[in-house]
């Protein structure tokens, strides 16, 4: 009985150090890729600042180069972040990701052209190159701008179509709100029945009085208590003592 009770707790002691050795290799890990994100970023933004500062400092084949690099990292860039945001909410735009993805690999293989020619030293052999490399960029580049700005115009689509039903919804249930302005035009002012009697019994109350030579009772005042629409509240009575 010692024993297996040894043995369990054995057990229990053994399952508590690898759940803690696994939850700290992924607490690690997950470190790890957040500082390698970091550097990437960091990265990214060193490259582009060197080749923006490149593009408008510097003439001639470098400024060229640098200009094509930079103009195919931002709007690859620009893509990504777009369908990325996007596909979250319209399922459609996973298939737009893959055709970007696909897009990426040519994109990324130009990118490593271009920068191994910022190191070549031969210019005038560059020079005779960079028509090609443009051309080559051109197409990236449009084809990325076309994918993002579909996904854009899709997105507003999708929001003015779903504003647009809303609106008239809204409207459709404002119209049931106003429901007694229409029944007031059709059926003119609802005639206060309170009114109506006491009308009919003073002139009841004076033709009796009339005929036995009396004074004239006074006339009987509506209840308070009848309201003539049924969202008023009805009056309270007077107490009297």
């Amino acid at each position: 009985m010692e024993a297996a009770i040894i043995t369990i707790m054995a057990l229990l002691f053994l399952s508590f150090v690898a759940l803690g050795a696994y939850v700290t290799v992924k607490a690690a890990k997950a470190a790890a890729r957040g500082v390698d994100r970091t550097l990437d970023q960091a990265r990214r933004t060193v490259e582009d600042t060197t080749l923006r500062a490149k593009s408008f400092g510097q003439t001639g084949v470098a400024g060229e180069l640098a200009r094509l690099r930079l103009s195919l990292r931002t709007s690859m860039r620009a893509t990504q972040e777009a369908l990325q945001a996007g596909v979250g909410e319209d399922a459609s735009l996973k298939e737009s990701l893959a055709l970007f993805h696909r897009l990426s690999g040519h994109a990324r293989e130009l990118d490593e052209d271009l920068k191994r020619l910022e190191k070549e030293p031969d210019r005038a052999w560059v020079s005779g190159q960079l028509p090609e490399l443009a051309a080559r960029t051109e197409r990236i580049t449009s084809s990325a701008d076309a994918l993002r700005r579909a996904a854009r115009e899709r997105a507003v689509r999708f929001a003015e179509d779903d504003l647009s039903t809303l609106s008239a919804q809204i409207d459709v249930e404002a119209g049931a709100l106003r429901h007694w302005t229409e029944s007031e035009t059709t059926q003119g002012p609802v005639p206060d029945a309170a009114s109506d009697s006491a009308t009919g019994a003073s002139g009841q109350s004076g033709q009796a009085a009339s005929r036995d030579g009396g004074e004239p009772s006074a006339i009987t005042a509506p209840d308070p208590r009848r309201t003539a629409y049924p969202w008023e509240k009805s009056a309270r009575p007077e107490t009297t003592t």
